[in-house]
């Protein structure tokens, strides 16, 4: 590890190394040219969010829950294959939940990119 390399842009790791032409964060996995490492701080775009297959979701977009997921005070869970029509996407979410829907038969819930599919 040099000390001359700059740290992660995801998570701000100092620990990062070269893997041929890209450098490598160990502790998250990212992966980044270090061409576009002097302008990741200067980043003022904005926060992009994908599914859990790698699509960009956007506000209004219809997703399908991919996991059976379990609601607290709820006997029976969100089924795989829900459909949440009208997302809008946050970035500031508890616990990494970026996306703010209403579901039918639960009301308004929070949930993670990570288990979602745009439909």
């Amino acid at each position: 590890m040099s000390e001359n390399l700059p740290p992660c842009p995801e998570c701000t790791s100092v620990h990062t190394y070269e893997m041929g032409a890209l450098l490598v964060c160990p502790e998250c996995g990212h992966e980044w040219s270090p061409a576009s490492a002097g302008s990741a701080p200067a980043d003022t775009g904005a926060h992009v969010i994908k599914d859990a297959v790698g699509n960009v979701l956007a506000d209004g977009d219809t997703v399908t829950v991919i996991k059976a997921l379990k609601v607290k005070g709820h006997p029976t869970g969100i089924k795989a294959g829900t459909k949440v029509r009208g997302i809008r996407l946050i970035e500031d979410g508890v616990a990494g939940h970026d996306i703010d829907c209403k579901i039918d038969g639960f009301g308004a819930m929070q949930l993670k990119s990570s288990v979602v599919k745009k439909a």
